[in-house]
């Protein structure tokens, strides 16, 4: 059985799907409330980081 490998999203992506600007997603990066990766010098994260990070979001809202 193999597991597909996750989507990964450039910082413009999450900055759309988010609703944020530049800064505050390298800011959720920087205090790793957002998990990343870099790729030959290149930031990506990883869609489920992102489903993971709105999830917890809504959970402390709640």
């Amino acid at each position: 059985m193999t597991t597909a490998a996750p989507e990964l999203l450039t910082v413009p992506e999450v900055m759309t799907r988010l609703k944020v600007g530049r800064t505050k997603v390298y800011d959720l990066i920087r205090t790793r409330r957002l998990v990343s990766i870099k790729v030959d010098g290149c930031r990506r994260i990883p869609d489920e980081a992102v489903r993971d990070f709105v999830h917890q979001q809504m959970g402390e809202a709640a």
